[in-house]
């Protein structure tokens, strides 16, 4: 009986790859022509059975962003996807970047049976969004919600991918993405920080978000306008300074009064008593104005002292600017970085659930083992876990995202850009650090600093120089009693006061020994942030080189290990090849599908990392 079960295993694997080959002859039907599923109900009513064959060099491979992507446009990540005899996707989607100078290795979905096509309709100019055959497994949609932490037993259809960048945000999403104009705002209940709203925007658009709304940005421009006011109130040393006083007082006697009985018990107690009214009333009013004349050089350095101070201010604000754009780039990356990862993991969860399917059919018609059956759960079991930890990635960056951007505590943030590299660097290494040496806002500021720091050694010096000033001043005055009449008075006095300082036991040699130590660590901390800024820009230059000769090397090994599943599916379902070869090829195209992912997300951070250390760098 064993030899008879051999012979039917091999006769069923040869049938199987027959007649594979036979429908693909009989009926090849390009993935441009394939029909467009009207509704879920009718995808699930007509599953079409599929399998995945070579296709000539003319045909392309099918694609959701080739109809998005414009002429001469930059290497964008696409998808495809195919299916097996049962209807599911084998492998489930494929990311393909597709840079002009690297040629692709075409396959073409061929269905087993003939089917109905609906021709495309003419595409229309102002159309932004085009209908476009869904694939298994999409990246995950901007608009879509928030992912739950267990993954679906089936998958679910999902709309298209956006085919532009969203447009710019109405009055609704103005409001969802501004925060409070309350800074002192306190949540009490939960409703108020429950996120009801999903927003896609764009890099461009969180660059722009994060310049109105990021709160670090925000105190750095209250910090600039702070040193303003400083320099103000240092130039105020420049003018005179007026001063109106007045008083009023009433004086009188409290013991002492014209009756005789009380005026007789206080001369016996030994108090001597006058006669008349002693209460007196006096006002006064006067002006005094003074004036520095001459300071020998202290209100001159006080105010240079100022000026540099709100200097320093700006560019402490130039930098915040400049490091928020490079946190909300990487930010923005992460983000996008995630979306591929769940999307990878979900492809990686539908092919473990195929591969499972397929391990039982067989261990039910006798031609597998359970123990294939268990390796298939095993391996279901740790795409499932690997999905809900990128699930879970995916939420903590977009909250990343939201937090960094200061957005209403409703709104949560999706990314609308496709994963793409952001651009290209023409600069040469040598010259892209010399231009870092002459934007980079922290070497000058080391210069302000030890600027300050001569300011001040000059204004210390100044307080032990001569001091002339001029005071003038004016004061009225009118007093009397009840029983004489009011005596009015005036007077007014001119004057100029000098001051020197002989002696103040050593303190102003002291401070100017502080400043000057000032001085001095301006200037190391200018030699140390030059060393840092080359660094930088070496570092992120190497980094840029490699990611992007890893863009192509992973391009190669992705088309690779997508012919090395298809091969190792059809083995495995013609009972030629095991289980372990499949799973293998499953972790294989998985990794080598991240691997892509991670080097253009690595080469967008490189990119943006090198624009920041040479800073003042717009894409």
């Amino acid at each position: 009986m064993k030899p008879y079960f051999e012979l039917l295993a091999l006769g069923v694997g040869a049938w199987m790859a027959i007649g594979s080959v036979d429908a693909a002859t009989a009926n090849p039907t390009s993935p441009q022509n394939e029909p467009e599923p009207a509704s879920n109900s009718s995808v699930a009513a007509q599953p079409q059975s599929r399998v995945l064959v070579a296709a000539p060099p003319s045909v392309a491979k099918p694609s959701i962003f080739n109809q998005f992507k414009p002429e001469n446009s930059s290497p964008t990540l696409t998808l495809a996807a195919s299916r097996d005899l049962e209807g599911d996707p084998t492998p489930p989607w494929v990311i393909d970047l597709k840079p002009n100078a690297i040629a692709q290795t075409p396959s073409v979905v061929v269905p087993t049976k003939p089917v109905t096509t609906k021709p495309n309709p003419k595409p229309n100019p102002t159309a932004q969004a085009p209908t476009t055959p869904r694939p298994s497994a999409p990246l995950p949609r901007p608009t879509t919600s928030t992912p739950t932490p267990t993954p679906p037993p089936t998958p679910t259809p999902t709309p298209p991918l956006p085919t532009s960048p969203p447009p710019t945000p109405g009055a609704s999403a103005q409001t969802l993405l501004t925060p409070s104009p309350n800074r002192l705002l306190f949540p009490t209940k939960p409703g108020e920080v429950q996120v009801r709203s999903v927003q896609p925007i764009t890099l461009q658009q969180a660059l722009d978000l994060a310049e109105r709304n990021n709160r670090d940005l925000e105190i750095a421009r209250l910090q600039v306008e702070q040193s303003r006011a400083a320099i103000r109130e240092a130039r105020a040393g420049n003018f005179p300074t007026l001063a109106l006083t007045s008083n009023l007082t009433r004086s009188g006697s409290a013991f002492i009064t014209q009756d005789t009985q009380q005026n007789s018990f206080l001369e016996q107690l030994g108090i001597q008593s006058q006669s008349g009214s002693s209460t007196r009333t006096a006002f006064g009013l006067g002006a005094q104005l003074n004036y520095d004349i001459f300071t020998s050089g202290l209100r001159p350095a006080q105010i240079e002292a100022a000026e540099r101070r709100s200097r320093t201010a700006e560019l402490q604000l130039e930098q915040t600017r400049e490091e928020l754009r490079l946190q909300v780039s990487n930010d923005y990356y992460n983000l996008q970085n995630a979306d591929s990862q769940v999307a990878i993991n979900e492809a990686a969860v539908r092919n473990a659930e195929a591969n499972l399917r397929d391990s039982r059919a067989q261990e039910t018609a006798g031609l597998g083992t359970r123990f294939d059956t268990l390796r298939a759960e095993v391996n279901l079991a740790n795409a499932q876990q690997q999905l809900r930890n990128s699930q879970a990635t995916q939420e903590i960056n977009r909250r990343q995202l939201a937090q960094r951007l200061s957005l209403s505590e409703t709104a949560t943030l999706t990314a609308a850009d496709p994963v793409q590299p952001a651009g290209t660097w023409t600069i040469p290494l040598e010259d892209s650090i010399v231009l870092a040496y002459k934007n980079r806002a922290e070497l000058e500021e080391q210069l302000v600093q030890r600027e300050i720091s001569q300011a001040q050694i000059r204004a210390a010096r100044a307080q032990n120089g001569v001091t002339l000033g001029f005071v003038a001043s004016y004061d009225f005055s009118r007093s009397g009693t009840i029983d004489t009449d009011a005596n009015n008075s005036d007077n007014y006095s001119l004057g100029l006061q000098a001051r020197w300082n002989l002696f103040d036991g050593g303190a102003t040699n002291a401070q100017i020994s502080q400043r000057e130590r000032d001085r001095e660590i301006a200037e190391a901390r200018f030699a140390q942030n030059r060393n840092q800024i080359r660094f930088q820009v070496e570092q992120a230059f190497a980094n840029l080189q490699a990611n992007f000769a890893n863009i192509n090397t992973t391009q190669q090994s992705v088309a690779q290990a997508e012919e090395a599943l298809r091969l190792a599916i059809l083995r495995f379902q013609a009972g030629v090849g095991t289980q372990t070869d499949r799973i293998s090829a499953e972790a294989a195209l998985t990794q080598a599908q991240g691997n892509r992912v991670s080097a253009i997300i690595g080469y967008n951070q490189a990119l943006a990392q090198l624009r920041r250390a040479v800073s003042n760098i717009r894409p």
